[in-house]
């Protein structure tokens, strides 16, 4: 792994020395502010789930006390450290396009040595966060983003974001088992939510799908495909609820306009994750091969 994906993975040095211990029910503060792990995502270190982690790991302190839960607030005042560092002030929230290429992980690091999303970002951007994941042989549109809990926002089932996927699939299906998956289906031990498949035309062996789903689960069209009888052979998302992948080239990232994220976004949650910060310009990276 290179110096600029390392840093990006692990931005907070570890401390040597470790300061004193505290329940989360003795932390300064009380129930007022924000909790802890969410005010560690908006700083742009991580997202929330793995700020959660490292107050469990024994890594997050509040004015000088190692917090053990993660069920503590937080109020501005109150100064938090991550590895004996001090927070970072909260980074203007954005939003990113990106084209993954087939072949990359979506995970920061990958023990099998497999490149990966962080690699293949041109350099000057922040420290990045995917919003979903694409598979290793997946490709299309993958959402990155600063902000942690943006990204646990626009992840969750609540959001009610459709994805979109274009889909060549070996083998034949007929348009009824298609239309039956707006029901839901139970493939295995696993239940999956509607999803609406239309057959759009038939190439030789193969067929091509357009393939909407809501939840997202891990491998979800190609597990749901295969019980259909269909192998897929190639899966590309295409859009990711408002935000279209369109003519982005392979390996582009381009950031959406501010102006675009707060009206997708609604007022509210906007007005809360975003703030009056100042419209950033858009940046494209060169094609990736």
């Amino acid at each position: 792994m290179n110096r600029r994906t390392a840093a990006r993975t692990d931005p907070v040095p570890r401390a040597t020395a470790a300061p004193e211990r505290v329940r989360s029910d003795e932390a300064p503060g009380g129930r007022e502010g924000e909790r802890l792990a969410k005010r560690i995502a908006r700083a742009g270190l991580c997202s929330r789930r793995e700020a959660e982690r490292w107050i469990r790991e024994g890594r997050v302190a509040v004015d000088g006390r190692v917090v053990t839960s993660p069920a503590l607030d937080v109020t501005p005042e109150q100064r938090v450290t991550v590895d004996g560092r001090p927070l970072p002030e909260p980074e203007p929230t954005r939003l990113f396009r990106w084209h993954k290429p087939k072949g990359v992980v979506t995970t920061a690091r990958d023990p099998q040595g497999r490149p990966t999303y962080l690699e293949r970002l041109p350099p000057g951007l922040p420290r990045l966060m995917p919003i979903g994941r694409l598979d290793i042989n997946s490709e299309g549109l993958l959402l990155l983003t600063n902000d942690g809990e943006l990204k646990r926002q626009l992840e969750l089932p609540a959001t009610g974001w459709t994805r979109r996927y274009r889909v060549r699939a070996f083998g034949k299906v007929e348009p009824g088992a298609l239309a039956r998956l707006a029901q839901g289906i139970r493939v295995g031990k696993v239940d999956y939510g509607p999803i609406e498949a239309t057959l759009d035309r038939v190439q030789g062996a193969n067929v091509w799908l357009t393939v909407s789903l809501k939840e997202g689960k891990n491998r979800e069209v190609r597990r749901v495909l295969e019980h259909l009888g269909l192998k897929v052979n190639r899966l590309i998302r295409i859009a990711y609820g408002p935000f279209q992948l369109g003519n982005l080239p392979k390996g582009a990232i381009e950031e959406v306009p501010r102006k675009v994220l707060k009206e997708q976004l609604g007022a509210e949650l906007a007005a809360r994750l975003l703030g009056p910060t100042p419209r950033r310009a858009r940046r494209r990276a060169p094609q990736t091969e």
